[in-house]
């Protein structure tokens, strides 16, 4: 097991840490922007009330990697295991972002707002995302099955398909236009 170093209320800017190395440890208030993760062991860290800007952590190892209170903007988070992450107290935002081929996988992610993001081929099977937001995100074969989208905000979003009959939708919200999300199963067609 690796040393932790603790860092407090630091920014790290053009920072590409495959060149410069990273020290594994506990990051809190902490901002990075233009940062470099790409590929990059992040397993057994801490992230708490942390801001990623203009950041690629894509395929970081991320196993058992705290994320709490976390803002991402403007960041690739290709391919992201999101569900090897520490679950305890997990919150995470993101806008502008980029999470292709991600998975988030029988987590608990209420509250989580998506903003401006592409989400395709993001993996929600079995989340919790209860009373989480997508406002205009593409999820293009996007999967969702079994899982909690109860008081979700569809509304703006793109390109999803959500089968009511193998996910809770209560009282989620969806758009006339993206109606056809919810009908895809049924190879029925809609004339406006």
């Amino acid at each position: 097991m690796r040393e932790k170093n603790n860092f407090y209320d630091l920014k790290y800017s053009d920072i590409n840490f495959a060149i410069d190395g990273f020290n594994a440890g506990e990051f809190e208030r902490c901002f990075f922007n233009n940062c470099q993760f790409s590929n990059i062991d992040l397993s057994g860290s801490s992230f708490i009330d942390c801001e990623f800007v203009n950041c690629d952590l894509s395929n970081a190892k991320i196993i058992e990697t705290v994320f709490r209170d976390i803002k991402f903007r403007n960041c690739k988070l290709l391919g992201l295991q999101f569900d090897k992450c520490s679950k305890l107290l997990l919150s995470m935002n993101f806008e502008e972002s980029q999470l292709d081929m991600s998975s988030f996988y029988d987590l608990k992610l209420q509250n989580t707002e998506f903003t401006n993001c592409e989400l395709k081929e993001v993996y929600f099977v079995k989340a919790d995302l209860t009373n989480s937001k997508f406002d205009n995100c593409d999820l293009s074969n996007a999967i969702f099955e079994n899982t909690n989208l109860t008081k979700c905000d569809f509304n703006t979003a793109i390109n999803y398909s959500v089968d009511p009959e193998k996910n809770k939708i209560f009282k989620a919200k969806f758009s006339i236009a993206g109606i056809m999300g919810l009908l895809n199963k049924y190879d029925i067609i809609i004339k406006q």
